[in-house]
């Protein structure tokens, strides 16, 4: 069943000119872009972003890397879309995800850790919400 997803290339990515790192490995591995967009999150858009994470004690750090400059947000489509991406990303921490994964290639730590994903169905759409808002572009074609 194909399932959306949303991905994120990180500002400290975009600086280092990942994206087309990132969207050459989901296409190769089958995945299509539905929408994408190079956008300043704003801190109210961060704060929505990261609700499951207030309070603790990274809070702060994550929501001043997303805002501190460009991201690409993109909206990926396939089979099993959500598991599939989350393989492709690796562990949280670069340092220990495996060679292969985007993190494992192109992390430089915990936090400057290259893209994020929604983690399952439910906060892909959440996720979905908050970076496309208006939706139209996500409308099934035919």
């Amino acid at each position: 069943m194909n399932e959306r997803t949303l991905v994120l290339v990180k500002p400290s990515a975009v600086a280092r000119g990942l994206i087309g790192e990132v969207i050459s490995r989901m296409e190769r591995r089958g995945l299509t872009i539905k929408v994408a967009r190079l956008l300043r999150v704003t801190r109210e858009m961060a704060e929505r972003h990261y609700a499951q994470h207030k309070g603790k004690d990274f809070y702060e750090e994550l929501v001043a890397h997303i805002t501190s400059g460009p991201v690409f947000a993109m909206v990926v489509e396939g089979p099993s879309a959500v598991s599939v991406v989350r393989r492709m990303m690796g562990a949280t921490n670069p340092l220990e995800a495996a060679p292969g994964t985007i993190r494992g290639d192109f992390g430089l730590d915990i936090r400057r850790n290259v893209v994020h994903a929604a983690d399952s169905l439910e906060a892909a759409e959440r996720e979905i919400a908050i970076f496309f808002p208006e939706g139209e572009e996500l409308a099934p074609q035919g």
